[in-house]
């Protein structure tokens, strides 16, 4: 408790003398965060975000930390043939997504003036960056994992938040990965039922394998999720959780025991294409979100037109 005291007040500091700045952005800002350690759901969030807004007329970036990339030098400008070892997992899984300009570092102050001295865009999305206190926000946005919601309600290290649960009171929007119980907060599940071969890129129904047993690994914040969606569909698992954004290699999917098929998520598959065998899928994913979160996005974003062409 001692050292939490400690972490809130320097939290604070900072947030407080980053915040007085006065940073002038060419375009509006869409920070995608959340105030809890461990994954929460924000990449997928961040994807369904940029294709709503591709949709609507929009031309989006995304910014991203990166996080997991040895590259020497950033930003890094990310598409979906980049090494992900380098520029990390998740940069080039949203590369991949949407096709749309990611840039990748930790300053993302940095990220947005190379990307908009190069590309036409009028909307940045940021794939986390809530406690980036640098970076001036137009709408904020916290991810809330259902399950474990917000913990003990501590701070670090005695909890697992970020930052104090008050917060929340400071966003625009709430989105509950999961069970809901809050009217105001905005509820987002995934959808995914069909595997794809990693080196084949064939697809098959999930339900080819239901009772077969298979091997379930994963390197992400809260592995948990996944092996819940394929045991309620009825596979038979052995599960392997490895830490978030862990950078695999072959042996890390030798398993000697006779069971053939490996599964893991759309993120892990990113940095397991250079080894993959014909025996490996990945479950792709899709987030659904209410449709009041798509309505209230658009409007807080009219509020905020656009300046940059």
């Amino acid at each position: 408790m001692p050292l939490t005291a400690l972490y809130c007040a320097i939290n604070s500091f900072q947030r407080y003398k980053n915040l007085n700045k006065n940073t002038h952005l060419p375009c509006p800002v869409i920070v995608v965060g959340n105030i809890t350690v461990g994954g929460t759901g924000k990449t997928p969030l961040t994807v369904h975000i940029v294709k709503l807004l591709q949709k609507e007329g929009y031309k989006p970036a995304i910014i991203t930390r990166g996080y997991g990339g040895k590259a020497t030098t950033w930003p890094q400008s990310v598409t979906a043939e980049s090494n992900p070892q380098l520029v990390g997992d998740e940069a080039v899984l949203m590369a991949s997504q949407t096709q749309v300009p990611v840039y990748a570092g930790a300053d993302r102050l940095q990220s947005i003036e190379q990307l908009t001295q190069i590309h036409d865009c009028d909307v940045i999305v940021s794939d986390d960056g809530m406690q980036h206190y640098k970076l001036p926000r137009n709408i904020q946005i916290a991810v809330i994992d259902g399950e474990r919601q917000l913990g003990n309600g501590y701070c670090l290290p005695a909890g697992p938040l970020r930052e104090k649960k008050e917060r929340l009171d400071t966003c625009d929007l709430i989105v509950v990965n999961g069970e809901n119980n809050k009217q105001n907060w905005h509820t987002m599940s995934f959808e995914g039922d069909v595997l794809v071969n990693l080196l084949t890129t064939e697809k098959k129904p999930l339900s080819q394998f239901v009772g077969q047993k298979c091997h379930a690994l994963t390197g992400i914040g809260n592995p948990h999720r996944f092996f819940s969606t394929l045991e309620k569909q009825g596979l038979e698992l052995i599960t392997h959780s490895f830490p978030d954004h862990h950078d695999f290699i072959k042996s890390d999917l030798d398993f000697c025991d006779g069971v053939d098929t490996i599964l893991m998520t759309e993120k892990d598959a990113v940095k397991c294409k250079a080894f993959a065998t014909e025996n490996q899928w990945y479950l792709p994913v899709v987030a659904k979100l209410d449709e009041s979160f798509d309505e209230e996005l658009l409007i807080l974003l009219k509020a905020h037109p656009p300046t940059f062409t």
